[in-house]
């Protein structure tokens, strides 16, 4: 076991000083991944997936090629050097668009970018564009459903280890997103075309091992987002979820072992939700901005397993640290675009037994849909304002969407002196639902359950 950076020179040396067989990179995220030609060309054996298929996955133009072979669609895209070509390219996708450095982890400076003016300002104050550095454009799927799979192939046959709906919408980054086993809101007509796409890219890949493919749904179309020819950060969750050891059988099939050997040869279809939660860090960094977006801000995460989806998510929440309130004071403040779709969550609330607080235009509209809800100040309307109330302890929960690209400085501060007050902040609406969800079955249920994994497993097919 040795602990030194992932670079060729320390890699190099570790190999020769263990004379090893060769090099298995799929199992150490990205880095390892970019190491695998040099490696091959110093004459290291690439135990798995071969470098040239990687680069097949990693290099967009071959990428597109691949896709197109298969008859596989993803969002438009293009790859600019300059901020001329830059507007130009974004304005034949068509705004919104996701902008990206290349070959960059996390999603470090990746922004959702609506108009020329915002895209010339990323470019010119984000990142240093230069030939040997893009930037790389993709067109946005606003309110896409986005999806993880990760699966293993060995050369004859591609086995699903687990597919997993995303519970915020695209745009957020994909580890810093709730996501759940087996998704609860897609058709069987989605999953299987979802399964079917995964295994056709697996195997015109050539896999050998792990993959990860990430997509993104909207209505009954299917967008292959990108295809990681890796292990990914979600195979411990969903061999957790699964009860089988998915890095173990991938490196055996690595290793020259079939998946018929190993007795992994169906995909798992789990009778219970299993639900993994992002934890962030905000207690630590007082004044940060709570606010989710394409670059990842987490930490760690929680797993939560129940037969109710609503409890495997509250139990998600109370592991992160966000304990769901059972009574008190809602305040609610969303973005004109989601007031509609509010005012139904609202009413859940209010069934709930929940008092609502609102800023004045969210007030406006609970009340024109006769739901019972005390406005309250904005920061700069006077006192008592929200702040006062979070400050007080008169806040049970925080419900706030953000306006817009950038936050107003008002939905900042309250969202941040929530964390500061240890008040639950939730900023997205599917959040907000499946938090909703998790209050109701918690009443319903009276309380939450203790199961021992393994009772969870075995009743499993």
């Amino acid at each position: 076991l040795y602990f030194e950076p992932l670079t060729f020179e320390d890699v190099m040396a570790i190999y020769e000083q263990e004379k090893c067989d060769g090099v298995i990179v799929q199992l150490g995220g990205q880095t390892p991944l970019n190491l695998a030609v040099s490696l091959e060309k110093a004459g290291v054996p690439i135990i798995g997936t071969s470098p040239e298929s990687i680069d097949r996955a990693e290099n967009r133009e071959l990428f597109q090629q691949m896709l197109h072979k298969l008859n596989l669609q993803q969002p438009p895209n293009g790859i600019v050097f300059d901020a001329d070509a830059a507007v130009k390219v974004a304005s034949q996708i068509g705004y919104p668009v996701l902008v990206r450095p290349s070959y960059v982890l996390g999603g470090r400076a990746m922004q959702i970018v609506y108009s020329d003016d915002e895209l010339h300002t990323y470019i010119t104050e984000s990142v240093q564009i230069t030939p040997d550095r893009p930037v790389l454009i993709d067109k946005f799927i606003e309110d896409a459903v986005e999806v993880d799979v990760d699966c293993i192939a060995d050369g004859d046959i591609v086995v699903i280890g687990g597919i997993m709906e995303h519970i915020e919408k695209a745009g957020v980054h994909s580890g810093d997103s709730a996501c759940v086993i087996p998704p609860h809101t897609l058709s069987d007509k989605i999953l299987d075309e979802i399964r079917s796409a995964t295994k056709k890219m697996a195997k015109e890949l050539n896999v050998c091992g792990l993959m990860n493919v990430q997509y993104a749904i909207r209505g009954d179309q299917v967008y292959i987002l990108e295809v990681n020819p890796r292990a990914s950060r979600t195979v411990p969750f969903v061999s957790k979820s699964i009860g089988i050891p998915l890095a173990k059988i991938a490196a055996r099939v690595m290793a020259g072992k079939k998946l018929k050997e190993l007795g992994f040869t169906e995909e798992k279809i789990i009778s219970y939700f299993s639900v993994k939660e992002a934890v962030m860090p905000f207690v630590r960094f007082p004044g940060c901005d709570i606010e989710l977006g394409p670059e990842m801000r987490s930490t760690g995460e929680v797993m939560g397993i129940d037969s109710d989806f609503g409890i495997a998510f509250a139990k998600t929440q109370f592991g992160a640290g966000l304990n769901l309130p059972e009574s008190g004071k809602v305040f609610i403040s969303v973005r004109d675009f989601d007031k509609r779709y509010a005012v139904s969550l609202a009413k859940r609330l209010v069934s709930l037994g929940f008092d609502l607080i609102a800023t004045r235009g969210t007030a406006r509209v609970l009340k024109n849909n006769s739901l019972p809800v005390e406005p309250i100040h904005k920061i700069a309307e006077g006192r008592p304002n929200i702040i006062d109330a979070i400050t007080n302890g008169e806040i049970a929960l925080v419900l706030n969407t953000v306006s817009g690209h950038k936050a107003r400085v008002d939905e900042t501060k309250i969202r941040t002196d929530a964390v500061r007050n240890n008040v639950p902040c939730i900023t997205t609406l599917p959040g907000i639902e499946a938090a909703i969800n998790g209050m109701e079955s918690i009443k319903a249920k009276d309380g939450v359950g203790v199961k021992a994994i393994q009772d969870y497993h075995s009743n499993s097919v």
